[in-house]
């Protein structure tokens, strides 16, 4: 009985394997086969003649998926391979969505950073006539531009956020079984979705033709085009908030004997508080670059107008604009005002989302902080 046990026992066993962990390609390799690739695509380029920023970026990319895969099927497994190559895909995927945003901004930031100062912000821009000369010098300014997209912006947000998110509630929690009124709030929030900006700044303005006049253009006619665009936004992003909302919480309060509206007031709204201003603000900064419903509209003008309800009313989107398809005789000023303006409308759009975040911050409750 123990010459079995003898033999079993003298027979060597190594360590245990696990094959998920067998091979691994070196820590840095993914960096490494980049610069290799980048390097290699560049002497290939060089060789035929056709060196350039493009044809770098498309066949280092290739290269690199290729020896990536290829190394890591060698050493590692297959599954591990497939998981790097689509992770380079999804990586080169996403760099190609970056390159017109950051080639964009870089452009307005470029040729814009020269224009703006605090004269540019505190003035209106003016044309002045020297007798002498007889040359008519334009000073550029974009405050009328700037106090009228606050004006037009703040107007559509406080029409649009109550009904936006007081629609959502009813959607969620009073309407969750789907009856012919939500089904057909649904479909025209889908509808509304899909309105064209120039379609919405044209239904403003013939309503306002109708009630006031042919040439009723104001603040307030390009504020309800506005809201066209901006409430199913808000209607689409708050109902998606109000629905992470757990359900045991407000099982929990109703088993408590809490009513229904101190329940969406108390629970469900400062729960979803922080994804609800997330949705407001990117409603407010799809709606605030709009320029052919506030053109439209509003017009626009180079006076200071803070009569929402009354004349033309310009903003930054339309400034941009107007400077460009309609310069003054100071072509150079024209343009920089442009430029100044577009520059002006992303900062502004950066702050407010700055001040969305912490406003989130602030009022989420104490656990999602």
């Amino acid at each position: 009985m123990s010459a079995p046990s003898a033999t079993r026992s003298s027979v060597p066993r190594g360590p245990i394997v696990n094959s998920l962990k067998a091979g691994q390609l070196p820590r840095f390799i993914e960096l490494y086969t980049v610069i290799g690739s980048l390097a290699l695509s560049a002497g290939i380029l060089a060789l035929i003649g056709r060196l350039n920023v493009v044809g770098e970026a498309v066949v280092s990319a290739i290269v690199y998926l290729v020896v990536i895969g290829a190394m890591s099927s060698l050493v590692e497994n297959r599954r591990k391979a497939t998981d790097r190559v689509v992770r380079g895909l999804v990586t080169v995927a996403f760099l190609l969505a970056m390159v017109p945003l950051v080639s964009t901004l870089a452009t307005v930031v470029v040729r814009g950073i020269g224009e703006v100062d605090w004269a540019f912000i505190s003035t209106t821009t003016a044309h002045v006539f020297n007798p002498k000369t007889l040359v008519v010098s334009t000073s550029t300014g974009a405050l009328q531009g700037i106090v009228g997209t606050l004006i037009i912006t703040g107007i559509a947000a406080l029409i649009s956020i109550p009904i936006g998110i007081l629609t959502a509630i009813y959607l969620v929690e009073y309407a969750a079984g789907g009856n012919w009124l939500s089904r057909t709030v649904t479909f025209l929030v889908d509808v509304m979705t899909g309105i064209p900006s120039i379609v919405a700044g044209l239904f403003a303005f013939a309503l306002f033709s109708l009630l006031f006049g042919p040439k009723a253009v104001s603040g307030f006619s390009a504020s309800i085009a506005l809201c066209v665009l901006m409430i199913p936004i808000v209607v689409r992003s708050s109902e998606e908030m109000l629905k992470l909302v757990s359900l045991e919480l407000r099982e929990a309060s109703y088993a408590l004997g809490v009513s229904k509206f101190s329940t969406i007031t108390k629970i469900v709204l400062p729960t979803a508080i922080a994804g609800l201003v997330t949705g407001v603000t990117l409603a407010i900064a799809r709606v605030i670059g709009e320029t052919a419903p506030i053109f439209i509209a509003a017009s626009f003008t180079d006076n200071l107008n803070t009569n929402a309800f009354f004349g033309a009313m310009s903003s930054l989107a339309t400034m941009a604009l107007t400077g460009y398809k309609f310069p003054s005789t100071d072509l150079q000023a024209s343009i920089g005002s442009a430029w100044g303006a577009a520059l002006l409308l992303i900062i502004l759009v950066v702050i407010l989302n700055l001040i969305a975040r912490i406003v989130a911050r602030v009022f989420a409750p104490k656990g999602f902080r």
